[in-house]
C-alpha cells in the first residue's frame, strides 16, 4: 500500500477529525485517500478535503488487514513491562507528523511499580507539541489502550503535562532526519 491510495470505504466508520478531535462518522461508499498509514491508525483525507483518522481496528472498513501488536517480550518482570511500554508508545503517532511521539520527544517518563493485587501500575508522562493540540486527548488514549493491552499490566496511568514545554530539540536525531529539519 502507498500513500496517497484512494479506497472506498465497505462499510460506515467512525473517526476522528483533525486537528480538532472531534468524532465523527464517515459513511460506506465514501472514497478517501490514504495520507499516513504509520502505527495502528490511518490518517485519510476524505472527497470533501478534510483530514480524519481511522482507528486500526477499522482497518476493514478499508479493505486492510488490522495491525498486530508485537510484544517485545511475554515477562512481566518490571523491566521488561517498561522496555514493552516503551516499544509500543513508538507505535503511537501524531495523525498530522510522520514520526512516533516517542522520537518526536512527547514521552517525558515512564515508571513501572508493583501493585498490590498483581501486575504492574504504568504511570506515563507526556506532553504534546502545542498545549491546545485537539488531539491530544486522542493521542492520550492511544497512548493508554497500547500500554493496557501489554502482559503484566494491571493499571494505566497517562498524565499530559506542559511543563518543561516541548520544543524541536526534544525530538531524536532520527527524528529530525524523517522531518528533514537536521
Amino acid at each position: 500500500m502507498t500513500q496517497n491510495q484512494a479506497f472506498t470505504l465497505t462499510r460506515d466508520v467512525n473517526v476522528v477529525t483533525i486537528p480538532d478531535g472531534h468524532a465523527g462518522q464517515l459513511r460506506q461508499g465514501e472514497v478517501v485517500t490514504i495520507h499516513q498509514t504509520l502505527g495502528n491508525n490511518y490518517t485519510v483525507i476524505t472527497d470533501y478535503g478534510h483530514m480524519v483518522r481511522i482507528a486500526g481496528i477499522d482497518a476493514d472498513a478499508l479493505g486492510l488487514e488490522p495491525h498486530t501488536l508485537h510484544i517485545v517480550t511475554a515477562d512481566d518482570s518490571p523491566a521488561a513491562v517498561e522496555s514493552n511500554c516503551w516499544e509500543v508508545m513508538k507505535t503511537v503517532y501524531d495523525p498530522e507528523i510522520p514520526v512516533n511521539i516517542v522520537d518526536l520527544g512527547l514521552v517525558y517518563s515512564c515508571k513501572v511499580t508493583p501493585n498490590p493485587a498483581g501486575g504492574h501500575n504504568v504511570h506515563v508522562q507526556m506532553t504534546l507539541t502545542a498545549p491546545g493540540c485537539g488531539m491530544g486527548p486522542v493521542i492520550q488514549g492511544d497512548v493508554e489502550k497500547s500500554i493496557r493491552a501489554l502482559p503484566g499490566v494491571a493499571k494505566v496511568n497517562v498524565e499530559i503535562v506542559l511543563d518543561p514545554p516541548w520544543g524541536r530539540e526534544m525530538m531524536s536525531e532520527v527524528a529530525q532526519v524523517q522531518l528533514g529539519l537536521y
